[in-house]
């Protein structure tokens, strides 16, 4: 391969080919080496594409949404800049897969829920609890981070729950949140939270529908699984 993409063949190069025949017949490397525009001395920006594709087993795509900035500026190439652009990138993504999904959102299908937040929770390292509030149609009415804790376990407290709750005059809330280790199974914590707010919810007359874990292509939820109340 040649030093830079210019000197690639015409019907080769990604620019081209994407004017010739559309943004889909372009490969992952094609299409982040389009964003990355260049590439270093050594490589050009389709090979510096390719090998952060390759990297990490192989992961394609899913190594960008899995480093961090600064792990990222470790490929040689890539500065803070490009490194905040690719971020940027994949939380725009991120939006639009679960702005795609809202409208299939359903409250008593745990499956919806979980697919609506999969996107949001898959890649994070750490917990991150979050309360869903709907009315008493049963529709969306917000959703908010409540807690980021470390990656065995979150911070959370029933108080600030409900205080969000009312502060959306909420009806019916789900509690969302992700394991990093990629076991969906609850655990004591878990279980002992969606007991205490179950029982709460019940005296404010706002009730819990579901607690959900998501791992990595997996979720668990209390209520498929008839634990709410515990």
């Amino acid at each position: 391969m040649n030093n830079t993409i210019l000197q690639m063949p015409k019907h080769l190069q990604p620019y081209e080919k994407c004017l010739q025949y559309g943004t889909k017949e372009l490969t992952d490397a094609e299409l982040l080496a389009v964003l990355l525009r260049t590439g270093t001395k050594q490589l050009n920006a389709l090979q510096l594409a390719q090998s952060i594709l390759d990297d990490d087993y192989g992961n394609g795509l899913l190594n960008i949404f899995d480093k961090s900035l600064t792990d990222l500026q470790k490929y040689p190439g890539i500065g803070q800049t490009k490194a905040i652009q690719l971020k940027c990138i994949t939380e725009m993504i991120k939006r639009v897969s679960k702005l795609s999904r809202r409208n299939d959102l359903v409250l008593s299908d745990s499956a919806s829920v979980a697919a609506y937040y999969s996107e949001q929770l898959r890649h994070e390292q750490l917990e991150h609890v979050i309360i869903s509030m709907f009315d008493s149609m049963c529709h969306l009415i917000g959703d908010e981070v409540l807690s980021i804790g470390t990656v065995s376990e979150s911070l959370l407290s029933p108080r600030e729950v409900f205080l969000k709750a009312l502060e959306k005059q909420a009806v019916y809330i789900i509690l969302v949140h992700n394991h990093p280790s990629g076991n969906k199974r609850p655990s004591k914590a878990d279980k002992a939270v969606t007991k205490v707010i179950t029982q709460v919810g019940e005296m404010l007359d706002i009730h819990l529908a579901d607690h959900i874990i998501i791992a990595d292509n997996e979720y668990f939820s209390f209520l498929e699984n008839n634990l709410l109340g515990l």
